[in-house]
Order: structure tokens, then C-alpha cells, then sequence
């Protein structure tokens, strides 16, 4: 699966050229760490999501085959990542008097739910950790046959230094042996590792431990760090070309990573890593682990109460889109506000747009635009720029309702496709209250349909009736009839 040679890569992010042939269009295999299921999604998660989601659309859109995976971890993520503590699922199933895979399923449901309402578009494949735990048992095999794992009471470890003798450890994070040995704090029932900052491949389940699978080396369950290494692989082959996910997960997720693969298959198995920045709230990373974090939920419906209001999906989508993926975000009410009215204004323009009466000569540059929004989204997936760009194109609308700029046929048609393409299909920023207006309208229309039908009934005007329901189902609207009237749903 080796990339084209007319990818070009900078700052970490593909530059594409367009001499491909697009009947055989180039294979991009991107990888992005997905959430941890034992809680609801929350405003930082929306970063990861709305970051890559941009990069898939936008590879997407200049004509590359993405295969998007974004994993599930359903397993192996212990309290304080260092391979101690209860397995952060297993502790939310007894809080909640649960089995562990019901609060799996609660909490997916609901991330799901939630990157719908944000629409970022489903990825290619989904894999949960436990659903592949043969093919992470296969990884471990690997490395212990290479020398880069050892046994130790039923658990596996990486071992760290042995690896650092070959390969660098750390250097994705900068990193050095000297500097974990410095920094790593020694915690209880690690003496059974040769060193304190290795890490574990494979755990030996305490008789407590729920979430347990028979290997050959105990009852137990995969690191945390492995399930990565083992999916990416299998859906996106020894080498792909994007790796992303949250900086905080750079160290020591992402790096353990590196080693792990680099270590099993004698080569680092991503081409390009890509990290966004975090969301802060009063300068500080929100994170459930800190407790100050705002669910998505929350700020969809207000209820919180760092909340001066509820913020449409849309609006939270803009807001994160408004900054570059590698800068900080700072959560604030002002910046929220000032995001709803900034898209507003771009929508509004937007449907400005069909207000605008062609001329027979243009004194506007459509092309420039469209090429200077691109060349943003082509440097390192400058999503601030290009949106700056956009608003240039808003400033060159209200100059031609005004009739102080002219654009002939051609040009509008190329405006309007250059709004809708970058808007709505790269950028993914729909226009809410649009939809909202189809979706009442719709809801009317049906209203006088199932009326129609009703007193059709009425006065015994059967094959009337039946036509309405029949016509209504050729068109994929399937008719129900109740005891309360009649129920209609899109097939």
C-alpha cells in the first residue's frame, strides 16, 4: 500500500497534486485513535473528531480513495496508564451496576449519536479492541520472538531498553531513556518488570477482573497501548501513510506504538503522525480525568454551568474550525458567541448568493478565491485560513447584491459550487436552521397528505385512499395506520 509519488508531504499533512489519473486514484490509509467508552463525550473530544474529519473529507474531496479507521477501546485502559489500577470500563460497570460491555454500548450509542449531531461523517471501519484480540495475542507472539518482550508471572511486557539498544524510544515525543529513568515514579506491583517504564503487552487478570481472555500465557487482557498497533496493521496493512489523534496521546500511547511495531515487523509502520492540540477551560486541558470538562450534551442543551447558553452543534463545530488543528483552543462564552454570528454571517451570505442578478463581464476573481481557500487546506490543513478566505468571499457577495462589483453567469455558477464545495462539503458546516425549515415543512406537508388520505376514508373513497398511501410509498414514504390516525417514516 505504498503511497503515490505525487503526494507530497508538508508540515506533517499531505500536499496533493492533481496528475493522478482519477479513474485509479491514489489509497490513503488514515488511522485515528477513537474514545475510551465509560463516559459521555465531552467538548475535547469533539477536537479529534472534527480535526480528522476535515482531513478525511478534504483528502476525499481532492480525489484520493481514504480508507478512515477509528478504533473503539473497549478494553486494556487501566486508571493511571502505567499498567495499575482497575480497568477504567470495569470500574464504570460496578458504579453503575452494569456489565462492562452494557456501559460500553451506553456510551458508544451515545458518541455516536454525538458525532452525528456534529456532522463528522462515519469512518471506513470502526474496530473495538476486544472484538481482535487474537490478532493482538499474534502481535505479542511477534515481539517475544524477536527479543523485544518478555513473561513474568502470567503478564507481558515490552521491554524498553532492549529496544532503545536498536531503535530510539522516544523518538516521536523527544523523549530520552535518561529522562523517563528520572521521571518515572515507582508504583506498587511493578516489580515483576525489569524496568519500571516498561510497558505491559499482555496482563494476567486478578480473580476480580471481569474482562478476561485464555492465552497461552494466562487469563488475561491486552495492554492498553497494543490495540493500535494490532488494528491498524490488519485493516491498513505493515506500512500507511496518517496516524492522528489527540496530543495527549502522543506520549506514551503513540510512542509505545512506534516501538511496538517498529519492533515486531523491523520498521515503523506510519509514514506521517498528525496531533491536534488540546481544548482548554481557564488554561487548564479539560479532561475527565480533571473533572472540568463540558459533555457534548451539556453544551447542546445549555445545562451546565460554565454554560451562558445552549450551542448548536454547528456553532461548536465552527468554533473548533476557527483555530489551526496543532493551536490551543481556550473555551470561553465570548468565543462561542462570537462563533454563532460568524457562521451566521456565512450562511447568510450563502443564501445571499441566489440574490445576485449575473452580468455580462465579472470584475470579481472567483478563481483566486477558490485557489487561495485551497492552498490553505493544502498547508498543514489550515482550516483558519481557508475560513478567513471564505469571509473575503462573504465581503465580495455584499459587494455584489450592493452592485459594486459584476459577475457574470459563468462566475456565479463557479461562486455558489465554491461556497457549497468548501462550506458544506469539506468544512461539514450545515446550515441548521435550514434543515430545520425542511424538516417543519416536511412535517406540514405530510400533515395535509395524511389529512387528504383521512377524509378520502371518510367518505368511503377507498381507491382514493389507497392511491395516496401507494404513491406515498413509491416514493419512500411508508404509511402506518393507527388506532390514533396514521404514522408516517422515510424508508
Amino acid at each position: 500500500m505504498q503511497m503515490q509519488n505525487n503526494l507530497v508531504i508538508y508540515n506533517t499533512l499531505t500536499r496533493a497534486k492533481e496528475s493522478f489519473n482519477p479513474q485509479h486514484p491514489p489509497f490513503v490509509g488514515l488511522y485515528v485513535c477513537g474514545p475510551t467508552v465509560y463516559s459521555d463525550a465531552h467538548l475535547g473530544h469533539a477536537r479529534p473528531a472534527i480535526t480528522f474529519d476535515l482531513l478525511f473529507r478534504y483528502l476525499t474531496y481532492l480525489g484520493y480513495k481514504v480508507r478512515y479507521v477509528r478504533n473503539i477501546t473497549d478494553v486494556g485502559h487501566l486508571e493511571n496508564d502505567a499498567d495499575e489500577g482497575e480497568d477504567k470500563i470495569e470500574k464504570k460497570a460496578r458504579l453503575e451496576q452494569l456489565e462492562p460491555m452494557e456501559v460500553v454500548q451506553k456510551y458508544m450509542n451515545t458518541f455516536h449519536k454525538n458525532m452525528e449531531q456534529l456532522n463528522t461523517l462515519p469512518p471506513s471501519i470502526e474496530p473495538r479492541a476486544s472484538g481482535h484480540i487474537i490478532e493482538q495475542q499474534v502481535f505479542i507472539d511477534l515481539l517475544l520472538k524477536n527479543g523485544y518482550a518478555y513473561e513474568a508471572n502470567g503478564s507481558v511486557y515490552f521491554d524498553v531498553k532492549k529496544y532503545n539498544e536498536t531503535f530510539n524510544y522516544g523518538k516521536l515525543s523527544g523523549r530520552t531513556i535518561d529522562e523517563l529513568q528520572s521521571n518515572t515514579r515507582e508504583l506498587s506491583g511493578q516489580d515483576e518488570k525489569k524496568s519500571p517504564f516498561d510497558f505491559a503487552l499482555w496482563k494476567k487478570a486478578s480473580p476480580e477482573h471481569i474482562m478476561n481472555w485464555q492465552s497461552k500465557w494466562s487469563a488475561g487482557f491486552p495492554g492498553w497501548h497494543l490495540e493500535c498497533s494490532a488494528m491498524s496493521v490488519k485493516y491498513l496493512g505493515e506500512t500507511f501513510d496518517i496516524h492522528g489523534g489527540g496530543m495527549d496521546l502522543l506520549f506514551p500511547h503513540h510512542e509505545c506504538e512506534v516501538a511496538q511495531s517498529t519492533a515486531a515487523l523491523g520498521k515503523e509502520s506510519v509514514r506521517y503522525w498528525i496531533h491536534n492540540n488540546m481544548i482548554t477551560i481557564n488554561g487548564q486541558k479539560m479532561a475527565r480525568s480533571l473533572g472540568n470538562f463540558i459533555t457534548l450534551d451539556q453544551m447542546f442543551s445549555g445545562a451546565h454551568t460554565a454554560l451562558s447558553q445552549a450551542y448548536s452543534p454547528m456553532t461548536v463545530r465552527f468554533f473548533i474550525l476557527q483555530a489551526h488543528y496543532r493551536s490551543v483552543v481556550d473555551f470561553s462564552n465570548e468565543a462561542l458567541q462570537a462563533a454563532e454570528k460568524g457562521l451566521q454571517k456565512l450562511h447568510k451570505a450563502i443564501e445571499n448568493i441566489k440574490k445576485i442578478k449575473p452580468s455580462a463581464t465579472s470584475t470579481v476573481d472567483v478563481e483566486g478565491l477558490k485557489n487561495r481557500c485551497r492552498e490553505a487546506l493544502n498547508d498543514d490543513l489550515n482550516s483558519a485560513e481557508a475560513l478567513s478566505h471564505l469571509f473575503e468571499g462573504v465581503r465580495m457577495i455584499n459587494l455584489l447584491i450592493e452592485g459594486q462589483e459584476k459577475i457574470d453567469a459563468s462566475d456565479l455558477e463557479k461562486l455558489t459550487e465554491l461556497f457549497n464545495v468548501f462550506v458544506f462539503d469539506i468544512l461539514g458546516l450545515k446550515n441548521e436552521s435550514a434543515a430545520k425549515t425542511d424538516e417543519k415543512l416536511t412535517s406540514d406537508l405530510m400533515k395535509i397528505i395524511i389529512d387528504m388520505r383521512q377524509d378520502a376514508k371518510n367518505k368511503k373513497e377507498w381507491t382514493t385512499a389507497d392511491k395516496i398511501r401507494n404513491d406515498l410509498k413509491n416514493a419512500g414514504i411508508n404509511l402506518k395506520d393507527t388506532k390514533d390516525g396514521a404514522s408516517w417514516e422515510i424508508d
